[in-house]
Protein backbone atom coordinates (compact mmCIF):
# COMPACT_ATOMS: atom_id res chain seq x y z
CA UNK A 1 0.00 0.00 0.00
CA UNK A 2 1.04 3.73 -0.21
CA UNK A 3 1.22 5.03 3.01
CA UNK A 4 1.62 9.15 3.21
CA UNK A 5 3.11 10.44 6.59
CA UNK A 6 2.80 13.52 8.68
CA UNK A 7 5.20 13.73 11.23
CA UNK A 8 5.04 16.93 13.65
CA UNK A 9 7.04 18.07 16.72
CA UNK A 10 10.57 17.25 18.00
CA UNK A 11 13.54 15.51 16.43
CA UNK A 12 12.86 13.29 19.22
CA UNK A 13 9.67 12.64 17.55
CA UNK A 14 10.79 12.74 14.10
CA UNK A 15 13.23 9.93 15.01
CA UNK A 16 10.28 7.50 15.54
CA UNK A 17 8.36 8.67 12.68
CA UNK A 18 11.05 7.46 10.84
CA UNK A 19 11.31 4.39 12.76
CA UNK A 20 7.82 3.80 11.50
CA UNK A 21 8.43 4.79 7.89
CA UNK A 22 11.44 2.05 8.00
CA UNK A 23 9.18 -0.97 9.34
CA UNK A 24 6.73 0.43 6.56
CA UNK A 25 9.45 0.40 4.36
CA UNK A 26 10.56 -2.78 5.19
CA UNK A 27 7.35 -4.76 4.86
CA UNK A 28 7.26 -3.51 1.33
CA UNK A 29 4.66 -0.96 1.55
CA UNK A 30 5.43 2.63 -0.52
CA UNK A 31 6.26 5.96 1.03
CA UNK A 32 4.50 8.78 -0.37
CA UNK A 33 4.97 12.02 0.12
CA UNK A 34 1.75 13.37 -1.41
CA UNK A 35 -0.93 12.22 1.35
CA UNK A 36 -3.81 12.69 -1.06
CA UNK A 37 -2.66 10.07 -3.04
CA UNK A 38 -1.84 7.45 0.22
CA UNK A 39 -4.40 4.56 0.95
CA UNK A 40 -2.89 4.85 4.67
CA UNK A 41 -2.11 8.53 5.98
CA UNK A 42 -0.13 7.99 9.78
CA UNK A 43 -0.32 11.77 11.71
CA UNK A 44 2.71 11.66 13.84
CA UNK A 45 2.14 13.89 16.65
CA UNK A 46 3.11 16.20 19.55
CA UNK A 47 1.15 16.81 22.76
CA UNK A 48 3.99 19.48 24.82
CA UNK A 49 1.98 22.59 24.62
CA UNK A 50 -1.44 23.84 23.41
CA UNK A 51 -0.07 25.15 20.41
CA UNK A 52 1.85 22.12 19.62
CA UNK A 53 -1.72 20.36 20.71
CA UNK A 54 -3.78 22.65 18.28
CA UNK A 55 -1.16 21.77 15.57
CA UNK A 56 -1.73 17.84 15.39
CA UNK A 57 -5.31 17.98 15.77
CA UNK A 58 -5.38 20.08 12.93
CA UNK A 59 -3.39 17.76 10.96
CA UNK A 60 -5.25 14.92 11.59
CA UNK A 61 -8.93 16.79 10.87
CA UNK A 62 -7.59 17.82 7.85
CA UNK A 63 -6.02 13.82 7.18
CA UNK A 64 -9.22 13.01 8.41
CA UNK A 65 -11.16 15.17 5.06
CA UNK A 66 -9.11 13.42 3.18
CA UNK A 67 -10.16 10.30 3.96
CA UNK A 68 -13.65 11.31 3.19
CA UNK A 69 -12.92 12.78 0.01
CA UNK A 70 -10.03 10.39 -1.06
CA UNK A 71 -8.61 7.32 -2.40
CA UNK A 72 -7.36 6.68 1.56
CA UNK A 73 -8.92 4.19 3.42
CA UNK A 74 -6.98 4.08 6.89
CA UNK A 75 -6.20 6.87 9.00
CA UNK A 76 -3.62 6.14 11.81
CA UNK A 77 -2.82 8.44 14.64
CA UNK A 78 0.57 8.06 16.37
CA UNK A 79 2.77 10.12 19.04
CA UNK A 80 2.47 12.06 22.55
CA UNK A 81 -0.89 13.23 21.82
CA UNK A 82 -2.21 9.44 20.34
CA UNK A 83 -0.12 8.34 24.29
CA UNK A 84 -2.33 11.38 25.71
CA UNK A 85 -5.44 11.42 24.58
CA UNK A 86 -6.10 8.00 22.69
CA UNK A 87 -9.55 7.50 23.62
CA UNK A 88 -10.58 11.55 23.22
CA UNK A 89 -9.04 10.76 20.02
CA UNK A 90 -11.22 8.16 18.99
CA UNK A 91 -14.47 9.02 20.25
CA UNK A 92 -14.01 12.83 18.56
CA UNK A 93 -12.50 11.72 15.16
CA UNK A 94 -14.28 8.76 14.30
CA UNK A 95 -12.29 8.65 10.51
CA UNK A 96 -9.20 7.32 12.84
CA UNK A 97 -8.63 4.02 12.45
CA UNK A 98 -5.92 2.85 14.97
CA UNK A 99 -4.44 4.98 17.66
CA UNK A 100 -0.72 4.13 18.82
CA UNK A 101 1.17 5.73 21.98
CA UNK A 102 5.10 6.55 22.24
CA UNK A 103 5.74 2.93 23.19
CA UNK A 104 4.22 1.11 20.62
CA UNK A 105 6.55 2.23 17.51
CA UNK A 106 7.33 -1.42 16.64
CA UNK A 107 2.99 -2.18 15.58
CA UNK A 108 2.87 0.31 13.06
CA UNK A 109 2.70 -2.37 10.52
CA UNK A 110 -0.41 -4.11 12.17
CA UNK A 111 -1.89 -0.56 12.33
CA UNK A 112 -0.93 -0.04 8.67
CA UNK A 113 -2.40 -3.49 7.47
CA UNK A 114 -4.58 -4.87 10.76
CA UNK A 115 -6.16 -8.77 11.11
CA UNK A 116 -9.05 -9.05 10.63
CA UNK A 117 -8.92 -10.86 14.09
CA UNK A 118 -7.75 -7.56 16.19
CA UNK A 119 -9.10 -4.82 14.49
CA UNK A 120 -9.42 -2.54 17.37
CA UNK A 121 -6.07 -3.97 19.23
CA UNK A 122 -4.38 -0.19 18.84
CA UNK A 123 -7.40 1.34 21.05
CA UNK A 124 -6.50 0.00 23.80
CA UNK A 125 -3.63 0.36 26.84
CA UNK A 126 -3.89 -0.41 30.35
CA UNK A 127 -3.97 2.86 32.32
CA UNK A 128 -0.60 3.81 34.18
CA UNK A 129 1.66 1.69 32.48
CA UNK A 130 4.57 4.09 31.10
CA UNK A 131 6.13 3.34 27.69
CA UNK A 132 9.33 1.27 27.68
CA UNK A 133 10.34 0.62 24.11
CA UNK A 134 13.28 2.25 22.58
CA UNK A 135 14.90 1.66 19.06
CA UNK A 136 18.07 0.12 18.14
CA UNK A 137 21.38 0.03 15.63
CA UNK A 138 19.19 -2.95 14.08
CA UNK A 139 15.82 -1.02 13.94
CA UNK A 140 14.95 0.00 10.26
CA UNK A 141 14.59 3.81 9.61
CA UNK A 142 14.21 5.79 6.72
CA UNK A 143 15.87 9.14 7.52
CA UNK A 144 14.09 12.03 6.30
CA UNK A 145 16.14 14.97 7.10
CA UNK A 146 18.48 16.56 4.38
CA UNK A 147 21.01 13.49 3.64
CA UNK A 148 23.69 15.27 5.36
CA UNK A 149 22.68 15.26 9.05
CA UNK A 150 20.22 12.67 11.26
CA UNK A 151 19.58 12.95 14.68
CA UNK A 152 20.36 9.79 16.66
CA UNK A 153 18.09 9.02 19.63
CA UNK A 154 20.64 7.83 22.38
CA UNK A 155 18.10 7.62 25.56
CA UNK A 156 14.21 7.68 25.87
CA UNK A 157 12.57 8.88 28.34
CA UNK A 158 13.11 11.17 31.45
CA UNK A 159 13.45 11.06 35.65
CA UNK A 160 12.63 14.36 36.27
CA UNK A 161 9.32 16.43 37.77
CA UNK A 162 9.75 19.08 36.23
CA UNK A 163 6.25 21.28 37.42
CA UNK A 164 5.65 22.55 33.75
CA UNK A 165 6.31 19.20 31.70
CA UNK A 166 4.46 15.78 30.71
CA UNK A 167 7.08 14.14 28.75
CA UNK A 168 7.76 11.54 32.11
CA UNK A 169 4.43 10.46 31.46
CA UNK A 170 4.15 9.93 27.72
CA UNK A 171 7.59 8.84 27.52
CA UNK A 172 8.39 6.67 30.21
CA UNK A 173 11.21 6.84 32.55
CA UNK A 174 15.10 7.52 31.26
CA UNK A 175 16.58 4.49 29.88
CA UNK A 176 20.09 4.21 27.62
CA UNK A 177 20.31 2.87 24.71
CA UNK A 178 23.82 0.76 25.01
CA UNK A 179 27.48 2.69 23.59
CA UNK A 180 27.65 -0.82 21.41
CA UNK A 181 24.54 0.05 19.73
CA UNK A 182 25.07 4.27 19.50
CA UNK A 183 28.46 3.58 17.78
CA UNK A 184 26.80 0.90 15.54
CA UNK A 185 23.86 3.41 14.22
CA UNK A 186 26.52 6.05 13.76
CA UNK A 187 28.85 3.60 11.23
CA UNK A 188 25.56 2.90 9.38
CA UNK A 189 24.54 6.59 9.23
CA UNK A 190 28.11 7.72 7.84
CA UNK A 191 27.99 5.07 5.26
CA UNK A 192 24.78 6.49 3.79
CA UNK A 193 26.80 10.14 3.47
CA UNK A 194 25.78 11.66 6.90
CA UNK A 195 28.28 14.45 7.79
CA UNK A 196 26.67 15.41 11.07
CA UNK A 197 25.01 13.18 14.09
CA UNK A 198 22.50 15.19 16.29
CA UNK A 199 22.62 13.38 19.56
CA UNK A 200 19.20 13.50 21.09
CA UNK A 201 17.36 12.43 24.35
CA UNK A 202 15.38 14.46 26.78
CA UNK A 203 18.32 15.05 29.51
CA UNK A 204 21.31 14.12 26.91
CA UNK A 205 24.08 14.37 29.71
CA UNK A 206 22.44 11.93 32.02
CA UNK A 207 23.20 9.21 29.28
CA UNK A 208 24.37 6.27 30.92
CA UNK A 209 23.24 6.77 34.71
CA UNK A 210 20.16 4.97 34.63
CA UNK A 211 22.43 2.48 33.92
CA UNK A 212 25.50 2.95 36.61
CA UNK A 213 27.73 3.75 33.62
CA UNK A 214 30.18 6.45 35.20
CA UNK A 215 31.82 8.57 32.17
CA UNK A 216 29.58 6.89 29.75
CA UNK A 217 28.97 10.24 27.19
CA UNK A 218 32.44 11.11 27.52
CA UNK A 219 33.47 7.85 26.73
CA UNK A 220 30.67 7.77 23.66
CA UNK A 221 31.56 11.05 22.39
CA UNK A 222 35.20 9.51 21.99
CA UNK A 223 34.37 6.48 20.26
CA UNK A 224 31.86 8.70 17.99
CA UNK A 225 34.57 10.98 17.31
CA UNK A 226 36.41 7.72 15.25
CA UNK A 227 33.89 7.30 13.09
CA UNK A 228 34.81 7.59 9.60
CA UNK A 229 33.03 9.90 8.03
CA UNK A 230 31.35 11.98 10.22
CA UNK A 231 32.40 15.51 10.59
CA UNK A 232 30.15 17.19 13.17
CA UNK A 233 28.84 15.35 16.33
CA UNK A 234 26.48 17.53 18.25
CA UNK A 235 24.36 17.48 21.92
CA UNK A 236 21.20 18.66 22.36
CA UNK A 237 19.38 18.88 25.22
CA UNK A 238 21.52 19.32 28.30
CA UNK A 239 20.62 19.74 31.84
CA UNK A 240 22.45 21.84 34.47
CA UNK A 241 22.73 19.28 37.13
CA UNK A 242 24.49 16.62 35.05
CA UNK A 243 26.97 19.00 32.79
CA UNK A 244 30.60 16.30 34.04
CA UNK A 245 34.06 17.63 33.43
CA UNK A 246 34.75 14.67 31.29
CA UNK A 247 32.14 15.78 28.82
CA UNK A 248 33.64 19.44 28.80
CA UNK A 249 36.85 17.71 28.13
CA UNK A 250 35.39 15.42 25.27
CA UNK A 251 34.03 18.64 23.89
CA UNK A 252 37.60 20.62 24.17
CA UNK A 253 39.65 17.81 22.83
CA UNK A 254 37.45 16.13 20.25
CA UNK A 255 37.77 17.88 16.97
CA UNK A 256 34.51 16.07 15.47
CA UNK A 257 32.69 17.03 18.95
CA UNK A 258 30.82 20.48 18.32
CA UNK A 259 31.89 23.34 20.89
CA UNK A 260 28.41 23.86 21.14
CA UNK A 261 26.14 23.63 24.57
CA UNK A 262 22.23 23.54 24.32
CA UNK A 263 21.35 23.95 27.95
CA UNK A 264 17.33 24.72 28.48
CA UNK A 265 17.23 26.60 32.08
CA UNK A 266 14.17 28.03 31.94
CA UNK A 267 14.44 31.00 34.20
CA UNK A 268 16.80 32.59 36.56
CA UNK A 269 15.07 33.73 39.47
CA UNK A 270 15.57 31.41 42.37
CA UNK A 271 11.70 31.50 43.52
CA UNK A 272 10.46 30.86 39.75
CA UNK A 273 13.06 27.93 39.26
CA UNK A 274 11.71 26.19 42.60
CA UNK A 275 8.29 26.77 41.82
CA UNK A 276 8.95 25.05 38.50
CA UNK A 277 10.62 22.54 40.35
CA UNK A 278 14.17 23.10 38.70
CA UNK A 279 17.78 23.05 40.19
CA UNK A 280 19.51 25.65 40.59
CA UNK A 281 19.86 29.66 40.96
CA UNK A 282 21.53 33.08 39.36
CA UNK A 283 24.87 32.26 41.52
CA UNK A 284 24.69 28.40 40.85
CA UNK A 285 24.07 29.17 36.67
CA UNK A 286 26.47 31.68 36.70
CA UNK A 287 29.15 29.61 38.40
CA UNK A 288 28.02 26.61 35.76
CA UNK A 289 28.72 28.92 32.79
CA UNK A 290 31.77 29.94 33.54
CA UNK A 291 33.09 26.72 34.14
CA UNK A 292 31.84 25.53 30.69
CA UNK A 293 33.07 28.75 29.44
CA UNK A 294 36.67 27.95 30.78
CA UNK A 295 36.50 24.39 29.92
CA UNK A 296 35.57 24.62 26.13
CA UNK A 297 37.17 27.72 24.79
CA UNK A 298 35.27 29.38 21.75
CA UNK A 299 32.02 27.70 23.35
CA UNK A 300 28.13 28.32 21.48
CA UNK A 301 25.86 28.89 24.48
CA UNK A 302 22.24 28.55 23.58
CA UNK A 303 19.64 28.32 26.37
CA UNK A 304 15.56 28.42 26.42
CA UNK A 305 13.25 30.14 29.06
CA UNK A 306 9.83 29.84 29.81
CA UNK A 307 8.28 33.35 30.77
CA UNK A 308 4.87 33.68 32.64
CA UNK A 309 4.67 30.80 34.99
CA UNK A 310 2.57 31.18 37.81
CA UNK A 311 3.06 33.78 39.91
CA UNK A 312 5.88 35.39 37.77
CA UNK A 313 6.01 39.12 39.34
CA UNK A 314 7.61 41.88 37.11
CA UNK A 315 10.80 41.54 39.59
CA UNK A 316 11.17 38.16 38.61
CA UNK A 317 11.28 38.55 35.17
CA UNK A 318 13.96 41.47 35.99
CA UNK A 319 16.31 38.95 37.34
CA UNK A 320 16.05 36.80 34.41
CA UNK A 321 16.36 40.12 32.21
CA UNK A 322 19.68 40.60 33.68
CA UNK A 323 21.29 37.33 33.71
CA UNK A 324 20.34 37.45 29.81
CA UNK A 325 22.24 40.93 29.61
CA UNK A 326 25.06 39.95 31.48
CA UNK A 327 26.05 36.58 30.40
CA UNK A 328 25.44 37.00 26.66
CA UNK A 329 24.03 33.70 25.12
CA UNK A 330 24.40 33.36 21.46
CA UNK A 331 21.31 32.06 20.96
CA UNK A 332 18.63 31.85 23.32
CA UNK A 333 14.62 31.15 22.76
CA UNK A 334 11.58 32.42 24.99
CA UNK A 335 8.54 30.57 25.55
CA UNK A 336 5.40 31.76 27.03
CA UNK A 337 4.25 29.23 29.93
CA UNK A 338 1.37 27.03 28.70
CA UNK A 339 -0.68 25.23 31.25
CA UNK A 340 -1.31 21.97 30.60
CA UNK A 341 -3.83 19.33 32.21
CA UNK A 342 -1.60 16.25 33.87
CA UNK A 343 1.33 18.47 35.21
CA UNK A 344 2.15 19.78 38.54
CA UNK A 345 2.16 23.37 37.65
CA UNK A 346 -1.29 22.43 37.04
CA UNK A 347 -2.38 22.96 40.27
CA UNK A 348 -1.37 26.60 40.85
CA UNK A 349 -3.42 29.43 39.42
CA UNK A 350 -2.24 30.41 36.26
CA UNK A 351 -2.66 34.15 37.04
CA UNK A 352 -0.06 36.13 34.45
CA UNK A 353 -2.69 37.32 31.64
CA UNK A 354 -1.69 35.90 28.31
CA UNK A 355 -1.06 39.11 26.68
CA UNK A 356 1.54 40.16 29.76
CA UNK A 357 3.38 36.80 28.83
CA UNK A 358 3.46 37.73 25.26
CA UNK A 359 4.91 41.37 26.07
CA UNK A 360 7.69 39.90 28.26
CA UNK A 361 8.53 37.42 25.73
CA UNK A 362 8.82 40.12 23.59
CA UNK A 363 10.89 42.03 25.96
CA UNK A 364 13.22 39.20 26.31
CA UNK A 365 13.75 38.51 22.53
CA UNK A 366 14.03 42.28 22.02
CA UNK A 367 16.75 42.42 24.73
CA UNK A 368 18.70 39.16 22.83
CA UNK A 369 18.39 40.79 19.27
CA UNK A 370 20.73 43.69 20.42
CA UNK A 371 23.13 41.33 21.97
CA UNK A 372 23.42 39.19 18.59
CA UNK A 373 24.21 42.54 16.84
CA UNK A 374 26.55 43.69 18.75
CA UNK A 375 28.17 40.49 18.59
CA UNK A 376 27.57 40.08 14.81
CA UNK A 377 29.92 43.24 14.28
CA UNK A 378 32.87 42.09 16.22
CA UNK A 379 32.72 38.71 13.78
CA UNK A 380 32.94 40.82 10.57
CA UNK A 381 36.03 39.57 8.37
CA UNK A 382 36.64 36.28 10.86
CA UNK A 383 36.89 33.01 8.77
CA UNK A 384 34.90 30.09 9.52
CA UNK A 385 34.07 26.66 8.73
CA UNK A 386 30.42 26.48 7.27
CA UNK A 387 28.69 23.32 6.82
CA UNK A 388 26.19 23.76 3.53
CA UNK A 389 22.47 22.83 4.10
CA UNK A 390 21.67 23.65 0.84
CA UNK A 391 19.97 26.11 -1.59
CA UNK A 392 18.34 29.36 0.28
CA UNK A 393 14.74 28.88 0.62
CA UNK A 394 14.94 32.75 1.36
CA UNK A 395 17.66 34.36 -1.33
CA UNK A 396 17.14 32.87 -4.90
CA UNK A 397 21.22 33.62 -5.05
CA UNK A 398 22.73 32.61 -2.14
CA UNK A 399 23.16 29.13 -0.27
CA UNK A 400 22.71 28.74 2.96
CA UNK A 401 24.65 26.92 5.31
CA UNK A 402 25.87 26.94 9.50
CA UNK A 403 28.55 27.66 11.54
CA UNK A 404 29.60 24.63 14.10
CA UNK A 405 27.66 26.85 16.85
CA UNK A 406 24.32 26.42 14.86
CA UNK A 407 22.23 23.83 14.86
CA UNK A 408 20.20 22.69 12.11
CA UNK A 409 15.87 24.28 12.10
CA UNK A 410 16.30 25.98 15.98
CA UNK A 411 19.35 28.41 15.22
CA UNK A 412 19.99 31.11 12.90
CA UNK A 413 21.71 29.96 9.63
CA UNK A 414 24.64 31.87 7.39
CA UNK A 415 23.81 33.39 3.90
CA UNK A 416 26.77 31.92 1.56
CA UNK A 417 26.91 34.45 -1.74
CA UNK A 418 29.39 34.42 -4.18
CA UNK A 419 28.51 30.57 -3.97
CA UNK A 420 28.46 29.09 -7.12
CA UNK A 421 25.71 26.24 -6.73
CA UNK A 422 27.58 23.94 -9.05
CA UNK A 423 30.53 24.29 -6.95
CA UNK A 424 29.71 24.22 -3.74
CA UNK A 425 27.04 21.16 -2.40
CA UNK A 426 24.97 20.03 0.51
CA UNK A 427 26.78 18.60 2.99
CA UNK A 428 29.94 20.03 2.12
CA UNK A 429 32.30 21.75 4.33
CA UNK A 430 33.86 24.55 3.21
CA UNK A 431 36.02 27.96 4.85
CA UNK A 432 33.90 30.77 4.49
CA UNK A 433 34.78 34.85 5.49
CA UNK A 434 31.87 36.11 7.47
CA UNK A 435 31.08 39.50 5.33
CA UNK A 436 28.28 40.75 6.96
CA UNK A 437 24.51 40.35 9.14
CA UNK A 438 21.00 40.11 8.48
CA UNK A 439 19.17 39.90 11.99
CA UNK A 440 20.22 37.26 13.61
CA UNK A 441 21.67 35.69 10.76
CA UNK A 442 25.04 35.68 9.34
CA UNK A 443 26.51 36.46 5.64
CA UNK A 444 29.54 34.94 4.60
CA UNK A 445 31.30 34.47 1.34
CA UNK A 446 33.63 31.40 0.02
CA UNK A 447 37.30 32.05 1.03
CA UNK A 448 40.54 30.00 0.41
Amino acid sequence: MKVGFVSLGCPKNLVDGEVMLGYAQQAGHEITADSSDADVIVVNTCAFIDNAKQESIDAILEMAQLKRDGKCSRLVVTGCLAERYRDELKKEIPEIDAVLGTGEVPEILGAISPSSAQPLKFFTKAPGVLPTYIYDADTPRVITTPRHFAYMKIAEGCDYTCAFCIIPTLRGEYRSRTRESIVAEAHALAARGVKELLLISQDTTFYGIDRQERGALAALLRELNAVDGIEWIRLLYLYPTTITDDVLAAMAECEKVCRYVDLPLQHASADVLKRMRRPGNRPTYDKLLARIRDRVPGVTLRTTFIVGFPGETDAELAELESFVRDTGFDHIGVFTYSHEEGTAAHALADDVPARTKAARQRKLMALQQKIVARRHRRRLGERVMVLIDGPSPEHELALQGRLEGQAPDIDPVVYLTDADPSIYGAGQLIRATIVGAQGYDLIASPSA
